[in-house]
């Protein structure tokens, strides 16, 4: 039987040497009606040459790594569709078990910890449904491990009974790497290293590694930062050929680039951003015209530079975003553009990609367009600057810039004042949260954590760049090419029946029925005045949202109530935004949609790899402020403060110290003299005979027990004041940020009785091992 295949054009477009495609094998194993081995397969396939059959091999085992064959013990293929098998990505536990995350996006498996001995945290697998576990799960048991995901770890070097190991940093990953005594290297007891796993576990061994790094000292000043990189595998070094392509750019704007651009130089346009900000990516300009306003949001042209193919772009590609640590930032691109051609710097030209807008009196936009200009920033701004010349009005802080350009920066003001009104007639949510910042002295101790101030200036920045935002996006699903889109998705069905049925317990609803709006939260949250438990209710409202992604479906901005929304404002430092630089330039040039370079299937992969990046970068920059907060509460251990119940668990209470933001557990075995039960749909924990009530948002005094830096877990007890057993939580509480803060829900060990003793440990001197929940 011969075979046609349906994308031998694709192939042959794609590989000098091409074969058949992955659907063609799928078609020939389907239609055989039972598995082939290699032979059988490739006398079907047609393939006679040796170069051809290496080439089969090699595509036959990257369809076995993603799951889309499973090669038997009898040597023959597989298709998985025609198994009861599921493919996915191991998601390890702190407690030993672990989940399956199917590539088919059906509900996650449970793992048991005996079946996780030959995975790690990021490993491929194949799993088959073997029922349910006690609590309903469906249970998987490892059939074959696709891929491994974890080549090297960082973690503390041990040594006891003579036997060396590296407790891994990441939580994720429950089992230590054993290391031989002749690849332990110069490693010293104690020391943060870098492990190469050479063996991989199995049912009957742990992995086995070798020292390729010695770090150096557990509490070294910007230890923190090293080992979040490494922990979390963030490339921060660049190769010889990306400093090479670096070395030929200069530091001017050649002339010949400016040309054909709108030549933007003599109009006043400045940047507006932190006072500790060195690249900058957009710069802003407004008039009247009229009743109506022209904003112009010029943004730096990185496309111009960094070109597809690129060693450059490989790289922005692969670290998908800057990473912004306390201190410290890894770029995405080399300091020469991201601080240098292509950051907006004052009284310098500049290449940049323009959207001009024109807004109506009440905020409607009127009309857009794009394009292509050279700019001279007239001013750099901060923030604390622009509120003292715009909204205090204050005379010296005027006087050191032209009448003129006061008068412009008036008028962006006024224009922020019509958008910001605009915003709340259509319901954007608006979360009261806190962010803060972390002050070090000069040995990089930290010396004190402030809440970060926000004032009007940055909200006015941030509306024009949601206006621009918006305008990308629609200009993109105007001509119908294939561009990252920034979507924020309602909450679930699942996540609104928990919402409704909290919200009912304090005598609250949500309107809107099944799909609510955002206006409907809005709302919700207008209603709830000053009541005490209004930080409470804004918590559980805000992690009812789904999280936002990229993807090229245009579906839309809950939170901001927007249709249609694309990340267009900040390329030098985000991915997505330089992909759509390159949409909206293609179009400009006149390019068809056929003709851009990238295609839909491409945009979906680089919409999951964009929103993994973000993921990765969160992630690292909470373990790094974990950390340092941990180093500062080891000094503060015994000491008792005031805290806001931030989270309820069936294991406990997380607890924020008021005026420190730093949280902790306080265990529900350290509530002491009764038992407590957890109520998932109120958030809180009721004494059985007491009657008493821990809840989200509660204040709270406790004392610091023990603070454990390998774990970032810091342990408080309610403090032993006079009269502590009688007095009741206040309900008192006040705005705190929750950005990041662990789901109020129970972990995966299961709730009930629960008899308080209270414990206070004192802290170890090396990583204990995982026996409890990662606070």
């Amino acid at each position: 039987m011969k075979f046609q295949d349906p994308h031998s054009q694709r192939e042959a477009d794609k590989y000098d040497n091409p074969i058949p495609s992955r659907e063609l094998i799928l078609q020939v194993l389907d239609q055989s009606g039972q598995p082939l081995d290699f032979a059988d397969l490739s006398d079907k396939l047609r393939l006679k040459e040796e170069r051809d059959l290496d080439a089969l091999k090699k595509r036959l085992r990257a369809m076995e790594r993603d799951g889309q064959l499973l090669y038997n013990r009898r040597r023959q293929y597989v298709p998985i569709a025609h198994t009861d098998l599921i493919a996915g990505r191991v998601i390890g536990h702190p407690d030993g078990f672990g989940f399956l995350k199917p590539d088919d996006g059906t509900p996650d498996l449970f793992l048991h910890a005996k079946q996780m001995r030959s995975l790690l945290h990021g490993d491929r697998a194949l799993v088959s449904v073997r029922g349910l576990d006690p609590k309903g799960r469906r249970e998987g048991a490892v059939v074959e491990i696709l891929e491994r995901g974890t080549a090297q770890v960082v973690g503390r070097y041990f040594q006891e009974g003579g036997i060396g190991f590296v407790a891994p940093d990441n939580s994720r990953i429950s089992q230590d790497i054993l290391i031989p005594n002749d690849a332990k290297g110069d490693a010293k007891p104690g020391q943060i290293v870098v492990a190469a796993i050479v063996e991989q576990p199995s049912k009957y061994a742990q992995p086995k590694g070798k020292i390729v790094e010695v770090l150096g000292d557990h509490m070294a000043p910007g230890m923190e930062i090293d080992v979040a990189i490494r922990s979390h595998q963030l490339p921060f070094e660049w190769s010889p050929e990306i400093r090479e392509e670096s070395d030929q750019f200069g530091y001017e704007v050649p002339e010949d680039a400016k040309q054909g651009r709108v030549d933007l130089r003599n109009t006043p346009l400045v940047t507006i951003d932190g006072e500790d900000a060195k690249d900058f990516d957009d710069a802003v300009y407004c008039e009247r015209e009229g009743n109506n306003w022209r904003l112009l949001v010029a943004i730096a042209d990185v496309s111009h530079y960094v070109r597809p193919g690129m060693a450059i772009d490989k790289e922005a590609q692969e670290r998908g975003t800057s990473v912004y640590f306390p201190g410290k930032v890894i770029p995405m691109l080399p300091e020469i553009l991201s601080n240098g051609l292509c950051s907006l710097n004052p009284h310098v030209d500049r290449l940049c990609m323009v959207c001009e807008v024109r807004v109506g009196s009440r905020g409607k936009l009127i009309s857009y367009q794009f394009m292509e200009g050279v700019m001279h920033s007239a001013a750099r701004l901060t923030y604390t600057k622009m509120a003292k010349i715009v909204v205090d009005r204050d005379l010296e802080a005027r006087s050191g810039y032209s009448p003129e350009l006061c008068g412009h920066l008036d008028d962006l003001y006024e224009l922020y004042k019509i958008l910001r009104k605009a915003r709340d007639r259509r319901g954007a949510i608006d979360f009261e949260t806190e962010e803060t910042r972390i002050i070090f002295d000069a040995g990089r101790k930290i010396e004190a954590i402030v809440p970060t101030e926000r004032n009007d200036a940055h909200k006015l920045i941030e509306e024009c760049m949601i206006l621009a935002n918006v305008c990308a996006a629609k200009f993109l699903t105007k001509y119908r090419i294939p561009a990252l889109h920034r979507v924020h998705e309602g909450p679930t069905m699942e996540k609104l029946e928990d919402l409704r049925q909290f919200l009912g317990g304090l005598g609250l609803s949500l309107g809107g029925g099944d799909e609510p709006t955002p206006a409907d939260y809005t709302k919700l949250l207008d209603s709830l005045g000053e009541r005490p438990d209004r930080h409470m209710i804004q918590t559980v409202l805000l992690r009812s949202m789904s999280q936002a992604v990229y993807s090229p479906e245009a579906t839309g901005h809950f939170g901001l109530a927007q249709s249609h929304y694309a990340h267009f404002t900040s390329p030098i430092r985000r991915y997505p935004d330089l992909l759509v630089h390159r949409a909206i330039r293609h179009i400009l040039g006149g390019g068809k949609v056929n003709g851009f370079i990238y295609k839909y299937k491409e945009m979906v992969a680089l919409g999951e790899h964009c929103s993994m990046t973000e993921r990765r970068a969160d992630d690292a920059t909470r373990d790094v402020t974990a950390w340092l907060k941990c180093e500062y509460m080891q000094e503060h251990v015994g000491d008792s403060f005031t805290g806001v119940i931030s989270g309820v668990t069936g294991f406990g209470l997380f607890v924020e110290l008021t005026d420190i933001y730093v949280e902790g557990l306080v265990h529900v075995t350290a509530l002491t003299s009764d038992y407590y039960r957890f109520d998932p749909a109120r958030h809180q924990l009721v004494g059985e005979n007491s009657g008493r009530i821990y809840r989200l948002g509660d204040t709270l005094q406790v004392t610091v027990a023990r603070v454990d830096l390998d774990e970032r877990k810091i342990d408080f007890v309610i403090a032993k004041t006079e009269g502590e057993q009688e007095r009741k939580p206040t309900g008192k509480n006040r705005n705190t940020s929750n950005k990041g803060k662990r789901p109020a829900q129970p972990d995966k060990k299961p709730a009930g009785k629960t008899k308080a003793k209270p414990t206070a440990k004192k802290p170890s001197n090396r990583k204990p091992r995982k026996k409890k929940p990662k606070t």
